[in-house]
């Protein structure tokens, strides 16, 4: 434990003093800000014509027109940035010589693949709370469904230590970051684009691999469902994209 604590100090004062947290951070939050100001405004036009229609003002709910659409931007903006906050992880330790060194320190692999996953994930984690501020501030002229909110921030928070999970991997491939960010780009792309197989295909096989996908099991948590199988989906994916990156840097021992 001591040594994923001291890998994960090393990596988020390599966050906090480099671009990537500020910028990463700041076009994600600006983002989100603008999506869920046009949320607003179109929630706002919908409720100014349900006023005058009863019937359809009982489907206007600030959950179904604000909040679900903002999460899932969210969850496919952050599919984007994944590649930049991981494709350093390992990448640079190799470019730069120092992942010999950093393998002769008494920690095993597994401190050294945690501590950097979870500095990714709190450096997420991060942003997520104060993507919190829009529920917030919503609250004070409208009603929100808290248990929906919680819902997809769980389920935002799964799909962002999954996708990093497959962005450290990509990472451990090379010692280019270019290659690493490009690696789990198309990684990341292919699991989302697997939820599509559903739209297009109703056999067995297609829904198969609808199940692969990551956003397909976010659109759960987005509808307020904690679902036990979903949680499982998420928790299998981050160990094996992990487990994957032991074996990765296991080979490159055995190679060298």
């Amino acid at each position: 434990m001591t040594g994923v604590l001291a890998i994960l100090r090393k990596e988020l004062i390599v966050y906090f003093t480099t671009p990537i947290f500020y910028l990463t951070g700041f076009f994600f939050l600006v983002l989100g800000g603008y999506f869920f100001y046009s949320n607003i405004l179109y929630y706002n036009l919908l409720s100014y014509q349900g006023a005058q229609n009863p019937h359809l003002a009982s489907y206007l709910t600030a959950t179904q027109l604000v909040f679900r659409p903002l999460y899932g931007t969210l969850a496919v903006v952050f599919l984007m940035m994944v590649p930049l906050l991981t494709m350093r992880l390992l990448a640079e330790e190799k470019r730069s010589g120092t992942a010999e060194l950093l393998f002769t320190f008494p920690l095993t692999d597994w401190a050294v693949i945690l501590g950097k996953f979870l500095s990714a994930l709190l450096i997420y984690a991060i942003f997520l709370v104060l993507t919190t501020l829009y529920p917030l501030s919503f609250a004070w002229v409208g009603r929100v469904d808290w248990g929906v909110i919680v819902s997809a921030y769980l389920g935002l928070l799964l799909l962002g230590g999954a996708c990093l999970a497959l962005g450290l991997f990509a990472s451990s491939l090379t010692e280019n970051q270019i290659i690493a960010a490009v690696t789990a780009f198309a990684l990341l792309l292919l699991f989302w684009l697997l939820g599509w197989q559903q739209e297009v295909a109703s056999s067995g096989s297609a829904r198969f691999l609808a199940a692969l996908s990551t956003m397909e099991h976010f659109d759960t948590f987005a509808r307020g469902v904690i679902d036990t199988k979903d949680l499982i989906y998420y928790l299998s994916f981050i160990y094996f994209f992990l487990f994957l990156t032991k074996r990765q840097l296991e080979s490159r021992r055995w190679r060298a």
